[in-house]
Formats: structure tokens, C-alpha cells, sequence
């Protein structure tokens, strides 16, 4: 299955959460934090502690909206060929590869600076290209923490037993012999080992 430009948008831009709240974090006017805080921020003379703050809540929101619309697409999948595994490796450490580099090296971004800001935009909108014309823009380190895991696999189909090899992004835990079924989306395997094969 061949992820729509939109959807592949909407999934990328969710794996940017974490550099959204980093970037939130940096924006707070920490002096203002002393007064008394405003919550009716619609009133005149009451804002938001935060230097730039429509430009950074927006961002933060945009990424938190993706963020859930990647977890409810995952929740809709519904894998259905099914395969043999017969050989399983866990490799966590490739999840938290795919995007948390840029993660790292832009922590000192700010939005009060112009064109270091556009330069960002535009390595994001590099990466979001290579990891979508790759075939990886699904993997999203956050998944970790709902119960997905990413996979190296050697499966073959059930009646079919050419051997096949691949990465598999899980929702639960697998080991070799087991029988499960899978969708591929772009070129990783979504497989929810929580889910029966007899349905």
C-alpha cells in the first residue's frame, strides 16, 4: 500500500512532536513566569508567557493533531495476508534512529531567529522527501511508547514457501514460528500480533 502524499505529510509532521515542544520550551519568557498567571488570555493586557506565542502553540498543536491522526490511521489498519515468520530480531535502537538525530541537532533553533528558522524548514522538508521516497516515513520513535516495535523478519506467505525478508513495524511482541497477518505500507510490514489470524 502506497501512502498518500497527504497522509505521509500528516504521519511525518507527527514525528516532529517531540522538536515541536522542544521548540515550545525555548520560546517560554521565563521572566514572565514570576507574575501571576493570565488564563483569559482574550482579554486585553492578559497573554501567554511565551515570546512568539500563536507561532509556537500553532506548531506545537499541529504536530499534537498529526501525532493523533497517526495513532487513529494505525488503529483503522487492518493487516490481511498472513504470514509464517521464521526468523525474528528486534532492533529498537533503528526505531529511535529515524528521527531523532534532527531532533538532537536543532534543539538550539529559535523562532525569533529568521533564517535559521527557514533553513530548518527547509532540511525538514528534505527529510520529510528522502524518508518518504524511501519507504520509511512511517517510522515514528513515539509509537514506541503505544506498544509498537520495530522488527527485522524473514516470513514467508501461509501456502507459499518463498522466503522474504523485511522490516516490520509491530504492535505487541512476535517470535519466529508464529503466524500472523500484515499489511505492507510503502516498504515496512504493520503487523498487530495482538490480533487473531483466524478471522
Amino acid at each position: 500500500m502506497q501512502l498518500r502524499l497527504i497522509t505521509a505529510l500528516f504521519i511525518f509532521v507527527g514525528s516532529c512532536l517531540p522538536l515541536s515542544l522542544i521548540l515550545l520550551a525555548q520560546n517560554l519568557d521565563y521572566s514572565r513566569l514570576q507574575q501571576d498567571f493570565c488564563w483569559k488570555i482574550w482579554e486585553e493586557g492578559c497573554s501567554l508567557p511565551l515570546k512568539n506565542p500563536n507561532f509556537a502553540l500553532g506548531i506545537f498543536l499541529a504536530c499534537v493533531v498529526c501525532f493523533a491522526v497517526t495513532l487513529i490511521a494505525l488503529a483503522a489498519v487492518r493487516p490481511k495476508h498472513e504470514i509464517q515468520l521464521t526468523q525474528v530480531k528486534h532492533v529498537p535502537a533503528d526505531l529511535m534512529n529515524y528521527t531523532l538525530p534532527y531532533v538532537v541537532s536543532f534543539m538550539s533553533i529559535d523562532y525569533q531567529e529568521t533564517g535559521k528558522f527557514v533553513g530548518f524548514l527547509i532540511f525538514l522538508g528534505w527529510m520529510f522527501w528522502i524518508t518518504y521516497r524511501s519507504g520509511q516515513v512511517i517510522l515514528n520513535p513515539l509509537l514506541i511508547a503505544f506498544g509498537w516495535r520495530l522488527y527485522d523478519i524473514s516470513y514467508h506467505f501461509v501456502g507459499d514457501q518463498t522466503e522474504q525478508a523485511g522490516n516490520a513495524l509491530v504492535h505487541g511482541h512476535v517470535a519466529a514460528g508464529e503466524r500472523h497477518r500484515q499489511i505492507a505500507i510503502q516498504d515496512i510490514l504493520v503487523v498487530k500480533a495482538n490480533q487473531s489470524t483466524d478471522r
